[in-house]
């Protein structure tokens, strides 16, 4: 125990050369990695959450991460079996596509925060996590004042021809409800027309209260409340 310590010690210390490291200095090493993907899972719940198109890719975060930090610790020692490792997952290919741009910043994240750990940049792990965090709260806080986030959706269905509301007045009335509630899209066939409005958050009242009161305004008008991830109510 005394002696893996010593080694750990020294590896952090850029001494360990090109001996390989020992047992209990190995598994330390796939905590901090395992710690490390399981915070960028929840910073992905957090900040990304679950999207109609998302994948979900935070469930693979913690295996991910150990696997990786286990690849650059066992090649760093040995160049005739990171030459090995080089020539095995040159081919392998993975055709799983990526549905939201944000999963590749995060698969990133945790590649990085995997080979910081196995090369034992520890404190470059903790930097990282600190310029990762400020970076995703200020991207948030741009597209919150820019009202660029939907977190839902409002889908209304007007009858047209003799008699019927007006759009605007449809707008503004979604709006007392919901604020900050953008028009994305209108659409118009024969006899209907099909306002879509994209909203940040919306409370309970206008869940319930919205249809009804749309339905009352015109007559013949549907109105679906959409929730593109959790906890927007």
């Amino acid at each position: 125990m005394p002696d893996s310590l010593q080694t750990l010690s020294d590896a952090l210390a850029n001494r360990a050369g090109g001996d390989a490291i020992g047992v209990l200095p190995f598994a330390l090493l796939l905590a901090v990695s395992l710690a490390s993907s399981l915070l960028i899972a929840y910073l992905y719940t957090v900040f990304f959450a679950s999207r109609a198109t998302g994948s979900q890719v935070h469930r693979s975060f913690p295996l991910l991460g150990i696997s990786i930090t286990a690849i650059f610790v066992c090649i760093q020692f040995s160049l005739p079996l990171s030459l090995g490792l080089l020539g095995a997952l040159s081919i392998v290919r993975f055709r799983t596509p990526i549905k939201e741009p944000e999963e590749i910043g995060f698969i990133m994240l945790v590649i990085a925060v995997s080979i910081a750990a196995a090369t034992f940049q520890l404190v470059f792990v903790g930097v990282l996590f600190v310029a990762a965090i400020i970076a995703l709260l200020a991207q948030g806080a741009v597209r919150l004042l820019h009202g660029t986030t939907s977190e839902g959706s409002v889908v209304v269905s007007l009858p047209t021809g003799e008699g019927a509301v007006p759009p605007g007045a449809i707008t503004d009335l979604v709006r007392r409800h919901a604020p900050r509630a953008r028009l994305e899209s209108v659409s118009q066939s024969d006899g209907e027309i099909v306002l879509s409005y994209g909203v940040n958050r919306i409370g309970e009242a206008a869940l319930l209260g919205l249809p009804d009161e749309v339905r009352a305004r015109a007559a013949g008008a549907t109105c679906n409340i959409f929730f593109a991830r959790p906890n927007t109510v």
